[in-house]
This record gives C-alpha cells, sequence and structure tokens, in this order.
C-alpha cells in the first residue's frame, strides 16, 4: 500500500523532531558574515546521502556569500522524514527530486509524460500546502538498478525484467524504504512482476561494497553517484518507468521568501541552473572516492561558477 497511514505520518513527524532537535553542531552550520538581513536565518536540511550534503552546502555557502544567515542541518533521514520536517516546520528549504516527491510524498500514482510537467505538478502539490519549488537543475539523478559485468555476462542481464532469469531468490542491496516504496519492491511487483526479489537493507553508499563482495546480487543506485563513472558496474535499462524523472528542486517555504526578498530565489536558482550531470558526478566522486568534504568541493565549485569570492 502506497498511501502513508494516520499512524505512520505521526510518527515520521515525531521522528523527524526528534532528529532535527538532536542536530549538534558537528551537523549544523551556520553564517554570521555579511549578513544584510534582519530576518530569521533560512533552516536548509538535506537528506541522508553524499548528494544531498553537497547539495545542502552549496546552498548554503551561495547564500552566506550573498548575505543571507543560513542554518544547514544535514543528514535529516529519508525523504519522508525530512519532508515532514520542512511541513511540520522545522525547515525552510531542502532539496527534493522530483520524481521521488510525486510518488513518494505526493503518492502520485501516475507518471507525467515529461520533466516540465512533473516539475509544474509537483509544483503545484507544494503550494496547496504553503510552500513551492524553485528552479529545478539540468541533472538529473534518477533511482536505478545496477550489477556487475560478471553478473551481467553470465545471466544476459541488461534490463530490470531480465533479473528475473537470476536463480534462487535476487537479492537487491538498498536503503530500508526500499521495501516499501513504489520505486523499490512495490514498482518491481508491479511493473515487472518480480515477485521473487527480495530487499537487504543497506546503509546509502554500502551497497557497492556488497555488490563487490557478492552479498547481493543487485544494488540500488543513483544515476551520477561517482562510482558509475569508470564502467565498474552496469545499470539496468527500466523500459517501464519504475524510477521517475531525477531532477531536483528546492521546495521552500513561500512565508521565507517573502521574509528575504526575491534576491533569496535569484541566489538558489543561480546555482540550480549550474550544477549539470557532468559536474554533480565529479562532486559526488571527489567526496565518495577521494575522500573530499562536501564543504570543501562546494566551496570549489562556486569559486569555479563565480558564485563566491
Amino acid at each position: 500500500m502506497r498511501r502513508s497511514s494516520g499512524l505512520a505520518a505521526l510518527l515520521a513527524a515525531a521522528l523527524a523532531a526528534l532528529l532535527l532537535a538532536a542536530c549538534g553542531e558537528g551537523d549544523e552550520r551556520s553564517s554570521g558574515a555579511r549578513t544584510t538581513s534582519d530576518a530569521s536565518p533560512i533552516r536548509i536540511g538535506t537528506k541522508n546521502f553524499t548528494e544531498q550534503f553537497i547539495l545542502g552546502e552549496l546552498y548554503r555557502q551561495a547564500l552566506q556569500a550573498e548575505g543571507f544567515p543560513v542554518r544547514l542541518k544535514l543528514d535529516i533521514g529519508n525523504s519522508e522524514i525530512t519532508h515532514q520536517a520542512l511541513a511540520g516546520g522545522g525547515l525552510d528549504m531542502y532539496p527534493e527530486y522530483i520524481g521521488v516527491l510525486l510518488s513518494e510524498i505526493a503518492d502520485q500514482p501516475q507518471r507525467p509524460r515529461s520533466p516540465t510537467a512533473a516539475y509544474r505538478l509537483a509544483k503545484a502539490f507544494e503550494e496547496r500546502n504553503g510552500f513551492t519549488l524553485l528552479r529545478p537543475t539540468p541533472f538529473t539523478d534518477a533511482n536505478a538498478l545496477a550489477v556487475t559485468p560478471a553478473t551481467a555476462r553470465r545471466h544476459d542481464v541488461r534490463s530490470i525484467a531480465d533479473l528475473e532469469r537470476l536463480p534462487g531468490r535476487p537479492e537487491i542491496g538498498a536503503p530500508p524504504e526500499f521495501k516499501t516504496r513504489f520505486e523499490g519492491l512495490v514498482g518491481l511487483k508491479e511493473l515487472y512482476g518480480l515477485d521473487r526479489v527480495r530487499a537487504v537493507p543497506l546503509r546509502i553508499g554500502d551497497q557497492y561494497e556488497a555488490l563487490d563482495e557478492g552479498e547481493v546480487d543487485a544494488a540500488a543506485v543513483f544515476t551520477t553517484d561517482g562510482q558509475l563513472a569508470d564502467g565498474r558496474y552496469a545499470v539496468l535499462a527500466d523500459p517501464r518507468g519504475v524510477f521517475a524523472d531525477g531532477h531536483v528542486a528546492p521546495i521552500i517555504s513561500r512565508r521565507t521568501l517573502r521574509a528575504h526578498g526575491p534576491r533569496l530565489a535569484v541566489t538558489v536558482d543561480a546555482v540550480s541552473r549550474r550544477l549539470t550531470t557532468r559536474a554533480m558526478r565529479a562532486m559526488n566522486s571527489a567526496v565518495a572516492q577521494d575522500g573530499e568534504t562536501p564543504a570543501a568541493v562546494a566551496d570549489r565549485f562556486l569559486r569555479s561558477q563565480g558564485l563566491k569570492e
């Protein structure tokens, strides 16, 4: 069942509140540099993986460079928890994947025909609740499934439907929520008839090691993951569209936009429009594989784009 129950929503809200209250100084960054606004700090949140940390840092640092007071709350949780934190007033803004917003938050069963249609639908959903979407990114980071090249060759696995060719009960290494999401086991069964497949819950990032070690047969990945850049993994085609549009758009409170004026949206949009797939994959790789911090990677990118001195 894709729609959350009332109890689940209450639990998510409570958990979001606890997580936000527990954010220590290591997870929350603020600025007093060149502040030009007397309004309250803009509270930016992120979900719980590398690309989100980078996006949060990009928006934080760009806004700070323009004098806006900002607090960044990293690693809040998955989409459901982070969006609940926004809806409950614990955040003012966070970057979200448009397809995930529609399928998992708005409970939109039909796939829009184009990225533009998806953006408009997601924006309309948020505006009914006092929020809006800012400019979407050029890059798209969709959910996907990947296998090792050896598995692809041995069993002739090229698309998601081909997972049916794997023996026994094929296991997919994925975040815990994969088990109950349409962009997960629910959709794999509904659209591909993969009733034998099961999910093995893993922390985001650990699925590649599990795949390398043969602990799982396939892994849930993001298409801008730095690990996918060198051909070590085969990303499976998704002809039936279980995984939705992966463009990112910051969701922001309309109250926050009014409080800080039009320069806020202009500054955030200036960052978003520069985030190509190539740029995002390079930043992800620098953090996940080279060990750089999201803050350092974001700083270098913003300076290279003339968005920070």
